[in-house]
């Protein structure tokens, strides 16, 4: 059994998580959150110590470890996204492995400085790449590395998850503390997208606005149009008709890709792999964190043929 502490108790995420650690019979023996709405925690970890000061998190588990010898094992994060880098240091200097939602950190120089610390401290970054653990996209790169097509297939990336005003409220609408909509809604489909055909070879923006973003990316073996919103009038007719406000899609070669269903397990069986050593660490996320941070900076360019599909 080994002593998980759990970084951001009260967000979305953490539910998962917390699940996820019961699911593989460990323990949790603390957790922070500034916001002290975390009663899920009771139908998982009743007995585990809460604090909402981080200077208080941090000195009681340097407290248990020197009076109780209790060795803290790994550390989930699941904070605001600007807050990865310092919370994963946090968890490296305190003799800890990290577990770290995406996207990883924001810039892809925070990777290589991360490099050398888990280096230096001989503990293990890991993060939840779980679209690679999916049985469909697992079943898509089976596929393409057996069919070791000659030319490049075509991918059509839609997806409109519809959020209320609270969103540019909340840290999520702050590009600087986000990355911006590509970064929290499309990373792990970037992820998947290198994951399953190459590497980057062209990523160009024709759309970049705050609740919406559009563009091209060309990977080794794929040639994906993308187009992500968060703006419920994105959603096409049929979808608004039945009352539904999440809309995704991916096609290769005009062919649907269904992986709607099998989300619910996949941070259990992430932190499975993990626990067995077989994480995806820093180079893993490095490509995605690449593409996000170049969408974001990168100048616009006008749609053309490349692109398919702006509402």
């Amino acid at each position: 059994m080994k002593n998980f502490a759990l970084i951001g108790a009260a967000g979305y995420i953490a539910p998962r998580h917390l699940k996820a650690i019961k699911d593989t019979n460990n323990n949790l023996i603390a957790a922070l959150d500034k916001f002290d709405s975390v009663g899920v925690m009771d139908s998982y970890f009743p007995n585990a110590d809460f604090f909402v000061e981080f200077e208080r998190f941090d000195r009681h588990i340097e407290k248990i470890k020197r009076q109780q010898n209790i060795q803290l094992d790994y550390v989930s994060i699941c904070t605001p996204n600007y807050l990865h880098d310092s919370h994963i240091r946090m968890a490296l200097r305190r003799g800890a492995d990290a577990i770290c939602e995406k996207p990883l950190v924001l810039n892809p120089w925070n990777v290589d400085a991360l490099q050398a610390i888990e280096k230096e401290s001989g503990n293990k970054i890991n993060t939840i790449l779980q679209l690679r653990l999916h049985p469909s996209i697992i079943a898509l790169k089976n596929k393409v590395d057996a069919e070791n097509k000659k030319g490049k297939y075509d991918i059509d990336l839609t997806y409109i998850t519809s959020r209320g005003n609270w969103y540019d409220v909340s840290w999520k609408g702050d590009q600087s503390k986000s990355g911006g909509i590509a970064t929290n809604i499309g990373v792990h489909f970037y992820d998947m997208l290198s994951w399953v055909f190459g590497e980057v070879q062209e990523n160009i923006v024709h759309l970049r606005e705050k609740n919406k973003s559009a563009g091209y990316l060309e990977f080794e073996n794929a040639r994906v149009r993308w187009f992500l919103s968060i703006d419920e009038d994105s959603l096409p007719k049929e979808v608004k008709e039945k009352e539904q406000r999440t809309y995704r899609s991916i096609t290769v070669d005009g062919e649907e890709i269904e992986f709607s269903g099998g989300f619910t397990e996949l941070h259990t069986e992430s932190y499975k792999e993990i626990l067995k050593g077989n994480s995806f660490g820093l180079l893993d996320a490095k490509s995605s964190i690449q593409i996000v941070h170049d969408i974001r900076n990168k100048e616009l360019v006008n749609l053309g043929e490349k692109h398919f599909y702006v509402r």
